[in-house]
């Protein structure tokens, strides 16, 4: 027996060359030059039997598929079967390379197999020649299709249209569901289908525990089938005598809806199931016109891209979510029974699939997540940079390549610290800078950009504590005043300095070093926390201004960090604080996600605490306050704080509330 396969490359293409070589005889393939070594690689993979399986060198987008005359006269009368595969399958596709390659390719594909005498055309066409057909689509229709604006729709109708109308050779015709891998193995090709909704179902699973109900949409049933049973399915079916002129629905004859889809893909994720669903369907009532004018609106253009986007799922797929088809496969059924060939349940493998998926082709695997990778010779500047957190961050930015720019009030302390990165190896930039001086803040401003051009990146670290309760603080306005002055209005007037610029190129990053006090709301840190969150609210406001010019603007919620500005609390020294390198972590991790805030899970317990039950989270913090009393230095001491130690009672709170200030 004789074979001839297009598309042999292709994921359904590989599968049945497989399947063909588990029968006598030999696999002709066509395949361009270029892709011979592709077929090599595929084959070992496969486990092809190398001598059965016989490249023709030829190209679909050429008349007669670019097979020479000499190659077609050797293969005249020969063969049996010729199998057409090669096509898009991609609704992304444009529409000039989808009528190149479905339609046009047909028609090649159709004149080869008449030149070469061959005895029946199987053409691997698809549901999607029916459109968006509303009803039941049986298996001897085909002009009743509706809906067909979309390319790949159209195109698919129109090359089956071509072998329908074709009178040289005999014919069949296999329309498969969205064809998905192997319930076997769970191998996958490539993103498309189900596999688009894969990254919102990782994201659910990351954010939310898996018993927590999710809404999500209801809509149409979605017909999918592996490729190991399409596979199975048309080589049985060629094989079998006296159904040419037949088509045949390779499809699932109890198909889900995608509401069910989604949730069966969630338990294979271990993601939160979409319990709760809307039924996309309820919103056909409201005319075209009023949905069209409601979606050109440049709001929700802007939020729908942006979701899509982050989610990495192409708008053309959204259209199927209420699709209307079903499909009847009684023929299917008659030609396979007794084959033991059917479609196996979803729940059955879709375990594999997202296995393979997470393990292969998650678009997370492919980033660049190295710190190189974000920052090399980009310009990163890090205010209080001589020290602590701003030091340890300079140091890895710097040793990642990134031209590091370091301020700092003090030159000694600094300029040490960029001789020590310079040395080893660091292109290291150091300038001094009262920050809490809004001419010291511009004249740095103006410095830096006539030097460097631009800014990628902007670190605000530099800042001031105070550990003070309101009632010792009735004299002392100016600590309200300084720490605002330096924590609020020195970092905006940088934000504001190097934005123009930023907003120019259409690119920029802001990083602002916050505290946990701001979702925790510590007491007798008032100042310093007002101030941090007015940093907070700027940055929550600029984000919707800015995020659509390319401006990312990244708040990190601090814990507690051993660094010089908590040592005059000598309590500090006995309770649980990050080093300033566990600190810089989170501030990279900032620089490479650019994620809108990073806090710990306490942090964001006791912003969500006291949101629920603030009266009950007043309790909690008023105990705090009377637990850690004023220090011997808020109080003016001095004597004092040589003995000032803390109590077994403030270190196991302290404990249990990790990186809280207290």
């Amino acid at each position: 027996m004789t074979y001839f396969v297009t598309g042999a490359t292709g994921f359904i293409g590989r599968h049945l060359v497989s399947r063909l070589l588990k029968r006598k005889g030999t696999v002709h393939v066509l395949v361009r030059e270029d892709s011979k070594k592709k077929l090599e690689a595929i084959g070992k993979r496969m486990g092809w039997d190398m001598k059965r399986m016989l490249p023709v060198a030829g190209d679909m987008t050429q008349p007669g598929c670019g097979v020479s005359s000499a190659q077609a006269k050797a293969l005249g009368g020969k063969v049996r079967h010729f199998f057409h595969l090669a096509a898009i399958y991609d609704l992304t596709a444009s529409a000039d390379a989808q009528k190149a390659a479905n339609i046009e390719g047909t028609q090649h594909a159709l004149d080869l197999a008449a030149a070469l005498g061959a005895g029946c055309f199987h053409h691997a066409s698809s549901i999607a020649v029916a459109g968006l057909y509303p009803g039941i689509f049986r298996e001897d229709m085909f002009d009743e299709a509706e809906g067909l604006d979309d390319p790949y729709l159209r195109t698919k109708h129109e090359s089956e249209r071509l072998v329908r109308e074709e009178r040289r050779v005999k014919w069949r015709v296999y329309r498969p569901g969205m064809v998905v891998g192997h319930s076997q193995t769970g191998e996958i090709d490539k993103i498309d289908g189900p596999y688009y909704f894969f990254t919102l179902i990782k994201k659910l699973r990351q954010t939310l525990p898996p018993w927590m109900p999710v809404l999500g949409l209801e809509g149409g049933r979605i017909n999918l089938v592996p490729v190991d049973f399409v596979v199975d399915a048309m080589d049985h079916i060629a094989h079998k005598s006296k159904l040419d002129g037949g088509t045949f629905h390779l499809t699932d004859p109890e198909p889900m809806r995608v509401g069910e889809v989604l949730n069966t893909f969630a338990r294979a994720g271990h993601a939160p199931e979409m319990t709760m669903r809307i039924d996309a369907r309820m919103f056909a009532f409201v005319p075209p016109s009023i949905r069209g004018a409601v979606g050109n609106l440049p709001p929700v253009k802007r939020f729908i891209g942006m979701l899509l986007r982050d989610f990495r799922i192409p708008k053309q797929v959204m259209k199927f979510i209420t699709y209307p088809t079903r499909f009847d496969s009684r023929e299917t059924e008659r030609a396979l029974k007794g084959s033991g060939i059917s479609v196996p349940p979803l729940d059955t493998y879709a375990w594999r699939l997202w296995d393979y998926w997470e393990r292969h082709l998650d678009p997370d695997l492919f980033i660049d997540r190295t710190l190189k990778g974000k920052v090399r010779n980009k310009v990163v500047v890090i205010t209080g940079g001589s020290s602590g957190i701003g030091l340890s961050t300079a140091q890895r930015v710097a040793e990642a390549g990134a031209v590091t720019v370091i301020v700092a009030r003090g030159k000694d302390e600094l300029f040490k610290a960029r001789d020590e990165m310079k040395a080893a190896g660091g292109k290291v930039f150091a300038y001094t800078a009262d920050l809490a001086d809004m001419a010291d803040c511009d004249r740095l401003v103006a410095k830096i950009l006539k030097e460097h051009g631009h800014v990628d990146v902007l670190i605000n670290n530099a800042g001031r504590s105070i550990r003070r309760s309101i009632e010792l603080s009735y004299d002392r306005f100016h600590d309200f005043e300084r720490t605002m002055q330096l924590n609020y209005f020195g970092s905006l007037r940088l934000i504001m300095g190097f934005m123009p610029v930023m907003t120019k190129r259409r690119k920029g990053h802001i990083i602002n070093i916050s505290s946990i006090g701001v979702l925790a709301n510590s007491p007798r840190f008032s100042a310093y926390v007002a101030s941090k969150a007015a940093l907070d609210a700027f940055s929550r406001c600029a984000q919707g201004e800015l995020s659509g010019k390319g401006i990312s603007f990244t708040t990190i919620n601090m814990p507690l960090v051993k660094t010089p500005m908590i040592a005059p609390t000598k309590m500090y020294d006995s309770v649980p604080t990050l080093t300033p390198d566990e600190a810089a972590d989170l501030v990279v991790k900032g620089i490479i996600e650019r994620p809108s805030r990073i806090a710990t899970r306490l942090g964001i317990f006791s912003a969500l605490v006291n949101a629920v039950a603030p009266k009950a989270y007043e309790v909690i913090m008023s105990t705090a306050f009377e637990l850690f009393p004023d220090s011997a230095a808020a109080k003016g001491d001095r004597a004092a704080l040589k003995d000032e130690t803390p109590s077994q009672e403030q270190i196991a709170f302290a404990s249990m509330m990790r990186g809280v200030h207290w």
